[in-house]
C-alpha cells in the first residue's frame, strides 16, 4: 500500500480518539459499535485520499514529463521515416504491390503525425489522397474492420449495432466500446432501480406502519435527530471561535481560519471534521462519546454514513483521474513499489518505441532492406486486426 507520510505528533487530530470506549467490563451497544466502525471507515478513506495525492505529488509531473519527451521523440522519428519512404518512391524500383504497401505505410504515419500542425506534412498529405490510394485505403481498412468486428462481436456476446457504418478498425473499434459501456450502463440502472424499488417498499411499508400506529416514522426521527446533532455542535465552534470577540490580533486571525473550515464542513455535513475541530479546540477534552446516548448515536451515525459514501466517491474519481492522466491503472489500496514500476514501465514503452522508430529509419537505408521492412509492416499491421 502507499505509505503514509509522518503521522502529525498532535494525537487529537485522529478521529480514533473520538470513538467509544467500553466502561468497564459492560460490552459496547451496537449504536456505539457501529458509531465506531463508521469512524474508523471515515479514517482510512481519509487516508487514502491523503496518501495517493501525496504519492501522485511526487511522481505525476516527472511521469508526465518522461512521456511527453519520448512521444515527441517518437513524432520526429515517424515524420523522418514518412520523408523517406516518400522520396523512396519517387526513385526506388519497386513492384506494384511494394509500392502499394509503401503508399499505405505513408498515409499511417501521416495520419499519426497530425498533418496540420506541420505544414510539409500537410502537403505530403495532400499528395497522396488521389482516388486510387483513397479506394486501395479504403478497401484494406474496411477488410481490418471487419476482422476486428468478428472478434468484438465474441467478447460482447452480442452482435455490433448497425456494423456497415463503421468502415474503419477504429471506428469499429469505438462502436463496440460505446455498445460495451452502453450494456454496463444499462446493468447499472437495472440494479439501481431495483435497489430503489426495495428502499421505496421497504419504507412505504415502514411508514403505512407508523401511521397506523399514529407514530412519526423512525426514518423522519433519525435525520431529525441527526441535523439537531451537528447544529448543536456547529454552534458550540462558532461560540468559541467567533473572531470578533477576540482583541489579539494574531490569535483573532487563527480562529478566523478556524471558523472557515467550520463553516465548510457543516456546509457538508462533516461531522467527524466539526468533532475532530471540536477536539483540537479544547485540547483533546472534548465531552467523551461514551456518555452519549445511543439515540444521539444513531443520529450521528446517519451523517457518518452520508460521510463514507462521499469519502467512496472522491477516492473513486481520485483514482479514475489519475488512471486517466498517468495512462496507468491507479489504486490506493496498491503498493507504492508496484505502482512506480508501472509507471517505469510505461516510460520504458515510450522510449522503445522511439527507439524502434529510429532503429527502423537506420535499417531501410538500403533498398532490399527496405523492401524488406514494408512487408513486415504490412504483415504486422494485417496480424493487429486479424
Amino acid at each position: 500500500m502507499i505509505p503514509s507520510p509522518e503521522a502529525p505528533d498532535d494525537a487529537t487530530t485522529s478521529l480514533s480518539a473520538l470513538m467509544v470506549q467500553p466502561v468497564g467490563q459492560a460490552p459496547l451497544t451496537p449504536a456505539q459499535q457501529r458509531f465506531n466502525e463508521l469512524m474508523v471507515r471515515i479514517e482510512k478513506l481519509s487516508g487514502l485520499i491523503h496518501r495517493l495525492q501525496a504519492w501522485s505529488d511526487r511522481h505525476r509531473h516527472a511521469h508526465i514529463q518522461a512521456l511527453r519527451e519520448s512521444v515527441l521523440l517518437a513524432q520526429a522519428h515517424r515524420k523522418n521515416l514518412l520523408l523517406f519512404v516518400h522520396e523512396r518512391l519517387q526513385t526506388a524500383d519497386f513492384s506494384d504491390r511494394q509500392q502499394r504497401m509503401a503508399r499505405t505505410l505513408v498515409r499511417g504515419l501521416i495520419a499519426q503525425l497530425t498533418p496540420s500542425a506541420d505544414p510539409l506534412v500537410q502537403a505530403l498529405a495532400d499528395g497522396y489522397v488521389s482516388e486510387e490510394d483513397t479506394q486501395e485505403a479504403a478497401q484494406e481498412q474496411a477488410e481490418a474492420a471487419q476482422r476486428l468486428r468478428a472478434r468484438i462481436e465474441e467478447a460482447l456476446g452480442q452482435p455490433i449495432e448497425k456494423p456497415d457504418q463503421y468502415q474503419t478498425p477504429e471506428e469499429m473499434m469505438q462502436a463496440g466500446m460505446r455498445q460495451w459501456q452502453r450494456q454496463q450502463e444499462a446493468d447499472e440502472q437495472r440494479k439501481a432501480l431495483k435497489r430503489a424499488a426495495r428502499k421505496a417498499q421497504k419504507q412505504a411499508q415502514k411508514k403505512s406502519a407508523a401511521a397506523e400506529k399514529g407514530e412519526v416514522p423512525p426514518a423522519m426521527l433519525r435525520e431529525a435527530d441527526a441535523k439537531s446533532a451537528i447544529r448543536t455542535v456547529f454552534r458550540q465552534l462558532a461560540s468559541a471561535l467567533h473572531p470578533d470577540r477576540e482583541t489579539d490580533e494574531q490569535e483573532r486571525l487563527r480562529k478566523t481560519a478556524l471558523m472557515s473550515e467550520v463553516n465548510a464542513a457543516y456546509e457538508k455535513n462533516d461531522l467527524s471534521t466539526l468533532l475532530r475541530l471540536q477536539m483540537q479546540l479544547t485540547q483533546g477534552h472534548l465531552q467523551s462519546t461514551t456518555r452519549l446516548a445511543d439515540a444521539q448515536l444513531i443520529a450521528m451515525a446517519s451523517l457518518l454514513k452520508e460521510q463514507v459514501a462521499a469519502l467512496e466517491d472522491d477516492l473513486d474519481q481520485l483514482q479514475h483521474r489519475l488512471s486517466r492522466e498517468l495512462c496507468v491503472p491507479v489504486r490506493a489500496d496498491a503498493d507504492e513499489v508496484i505502482l512506480v514500476q508501472s509507471l517505469q514501465r510505461m516510460q520504458a514503452d515510450e522510449r522503445h518505441l522511439a527507439d524502434s522508430l529510429a532503429a527502423d529509419l537506420r535499417r531501410i537505408q538500403n533498398d532490399a532492406e527496405l523492401k524488406r521492412w514494408l512487408k513486415e509492416q504490412a504483415q504486422l499491421a494485417k496480424a493487429t486486426f486479424a
